[in-house]
């Protein structure tokens, strides 16, 4: 099989990008390890900045969301019982977010690109990324029990951090940044309405608390535990005695409970992969970066990483000069590095690490002082929330 784009992975990075290149008349082919039922199942991301916003419905892909997402135009923190909300259009000239799962954005792109009838193959199981400094590159992929190759003139890694894509690059051909957090975020999925209309960030002196939702009935909240946690130690009466703790306020705000329908822990890290092209292939979301989801950042990456792919192609058709398609690496990674230290910084002011000082703890506090009583340092935090412009 030959196409122009070869598309490694069916995750909300692959799949946007199949249907940015299709409204571009782009032949593209999907290629996806997992059925379809695991890839809209999976729990993941659920906060689309404006950018990603704009860019589903600029793609035909926002009807549902518009429907059935909750618009957000603030968050909340809270720290030493008391609470206070960051307005986000108020400090960014109109921007907000939105709390749209990434299991409903894909959903909506499968639909749309098996409407379309553009190939997307699920089990099938990329081996290998080859000839990727040639101009035909190509994917060697497992389907159906027999090996195919698919041969494209560009191949876009969308298939994770474990993926293969980044195996395709040499020894020496590429550098890696990171950090590993020593602790975990515990989440739940419980059938509740949300305890609060919008996000709820909390730093206590037990460890970090969010209150997020899914839909006005289901309720998403995480915990901050020691790396390594066993889901299997925290019961659901353990799990809402904790959060109702770090959660706390003086005023007469009460935690919802319900039935946990789902828990997991997720590790806590932050990673980049310097360069994020090599020849044709190109890497984007979680194949070239990973970042703490305290920022809400991870999806939102991965829309600016595509959105740039579809950009630059379509000025190498419409004018000959690969000028953006040369730049790609450097122009992803400019807002990549920003993402990065925003998540960072929203990791370092909420959770409690282990090791903390006295001295430390302090000014942990004395920076959540400043943010909320300070219209810059408030501001600066909501425009990295609400997010940064895709170039």
């Amino acid at each position: 099989m030959r196409t122009t784009v070869g598309i490694v992975g069916a995750g909300p990075a692959g799949l946007l990008l199949a249907r940015l290149l299709d409204n571009e008349g782009v032949d593209s082919v999907v290629l996806e390890s997992r059925d379809r039922a695991y890839v809209e199942q999976r729990q993941r991301a659920g906060i689309l900045e404006q950018g990603t916003v704009d860019v589903l419905r600029d793609a035909g892909a926002g009807d549902r969301m518009d429907r059935e997402g909750l618009r957000h135009d603030g968050i909340e923190l809270r720290f030493g019982r008391r609470r206070h909300r960051i307005d986000l259009p108020a400090l960014t000239g109109g921007r907000s977010v939105t709390v749209y799962a990434q299991t409903e954005v894909c959903k909506d792109l499968i639909a749309l690109r098996l409407e379309g009838g553009g190939p997307l193959l699920f089990g099938a199981r990329a081996l290998a990324v080859e000839g990727a400094e040639t101009d035909r590159p190509r994917v060697r992929y497992l389907h159906e029990g027999r090996e195919e190759v698919l041969e494209c003139d560009y191949v876009v890694g969308c298939d994770g951090f474990r993926g293969v894509s980044r195996e395709a690059f040499p020894p020496g051909a590429g550098r890696v940044f990171e950090r590993t957090y020593p602790f975990a975020w515990l989440g739940i999925l419980a059938d509740v309405p949300p305890s609060h209309d919008e996000l709820v960030y909390a730093r206590h002196d037990r460890g970090f608390a969010l209150l997020s939702m899914r839909s006005p009935t289901v309720s998403r909240l995480y915990l901050q535990v020691p790396g390594g946690t066993d889901v299997r130690a925290w019961s659901d009466g353990r799990i809402w005695d904790e959060l109702e703790r770090r959660l706390e306020t003086d005023d007469d705000w009460r935690l919802r409970r319900g039935p946990v329908t789902a828990k997991s822990v997720t590790p806590m890290r932050s990673h980049v992969h310097e360069p994020m092209r090599h020849g044709r292939l190109f890497l984007a979301g979680d194949a070239a970066h990973i970042v703490p989801p305290t920022g809400a950042k991870g999806l939102n990456l991965a829309v600016g990483d595509v959105v740039t792919f579809a950009r630059a192609l379509a000025h190498l058709r419409g004018t000959g000069s690969a000028e953006r398609l040369d730049a790609y690496s450097a122009t992803c990674l400019r807002r990549v590095w920003q993402a990065e230290r925003f998540s960072y910084e929203m990791t370092a002011l909420l959770h409690r690490d282990p090791g903390a000082t006295p001295f430390e703890d302090r000014i942990q506090l004395a920076r959540l002082e400043r943010i909320t009583g300070s219209r810059p340092a408030e501001q600066d935090l909501a425009e990295g929330y609400a997010g940064f412009p895709l170039e």
